[in-house]
Parts: C-alpha cells; structure tokens; sequence
C-alpha cells in the first residue's frame, strides 16, 4: 500500500509538472512564434494606443457608425466579465419583448425592408464581431444620412469590407463591424 501511495503522488507530480507547466509553456511559446498576432488577441493599435481588437465586439450606438449583433453579455451587454447567451427560450416573456422592440427599432429606421435575423438576436458569446452582409445593408440608409455622404459610396466601403467563406467553404460571408467602422471613420474624415 506504500508503494501504491507513493506512485500514486509521485505521478501527480509528474503529470502536474509536465501537463501543467512544460506543456502549456511549450504551445505559448509555439503560438508566439508561429502566430503573433493571433496569440496575442489580434489587437488593433492606432499611432501606438491599444483601441480594440478584431475578434471581440464592441457597441456602437452613433447613428454614424454600423452597429454589431445585439449582445446579452452582462447586464447592459458586451460585458467581458460575464461573456454568454441569455439562455432565454422562444416563448421567454423577456426576449420577445427585446425582440419586439429591437424589430420595432430596426423598422422604424428603414421603413418596409425586413430586418436581418442577426440584427435582432444575440450570439452565443454576446462578442461576435460579425454581422452579415444583409445587416450591413439594412444600416447603409441611417449610416449614409448620419454621416452626409451617399449611400452609394457607403456601400462600396461595405463590399470592401465583405470577408467570404473561410477556405472558400466554411462559414457565410460576413462583416467585421469594427474594421468596416473604422474603414468609415477613415474615409469620413
């Protein structure tokens, strides 16, 4: 029984040492050599300040810029500490009352177009970057107003910013709304 005993912690230590520290140090370092940028959040940095990063959403509530899927990340969304879906069911009182006012919202902005699906509901980690293009469509009209320029030369800043399938096949095609916005913001200025 000892012996057994001994083993027994012998191999935690091992496996901690080698699982917990060794393995880990090894794919950090392999990340930091191989992908940088990835490795290190894929941050945006504009004349040296740190403003965000391309993988994570954030709000944009001007009526000059394009907004982001609606997020249930925390109390008022988006908030990083409390990342995740609302988990609210279809026949929740609350999300068909959000869902309501969100589609009332989008309506009243653009008048007899349907509302993008992804202009109404929340990603599962409530910081998904991404809108689709028909999202970036919907918004043209407000953005283009907002910022006194034709929704023509909107809508080209949106093509541009239209990333395709991953490889081709993955995924649909879609907008990163922080880099379409600063796109606009450097444009517009």
């Amino acid at each position: 029984m000892k012996k057994n005993l001994l083993t027994a912690v012998l191999m935690t230590i091992v496996s901690t040492v080698l699982l917990g520290l060794i393995y880990p140090l090894l794919v950090t370092g392999a990340a930091q050599v191989l992908f940088p940028e990835k490795a290190n959040g894929q941050l945006i940095r504009r004349n040296g300040t740190l403003i965000a990063s391309h993988i994570i959403a954030q709000p944009f509530a001007s009526a000059g810029y394009f907004h982001p899927r609606p997020s249930a990340a925390g109390a008022n969304g988006y908030d990083a500490s409390n990342s995740g879906g609302s988990n609210l069911g279809p026949t929740n009182q609350k999300l068909i009352d959000r869902v309501t006012t969100d589609v009332a919202s989008a309506q009243a902005e653009n008048p007899g177009k349907p509302v993008p699906i992804d202009m109404i509901t929340t990603s599962a980690s409530g910081f998904d970057p991404h809108i689709t293009p028909a999202s970036a469509e919907f918004q043209i009209p407000r953005v283009a107003k907002a910022r006194g320029v034709s929704e023509d030369a909107v809508r080209q800043l949106v093509q541009r910013s239209t990333e395709g399938r991953q490889w081709g096949f993955l995924g649909e095609p879609r907008v990163n709304v922080l880099e379409l916005n600063l796109a606009l913001d450097s444009v517009s200025k």
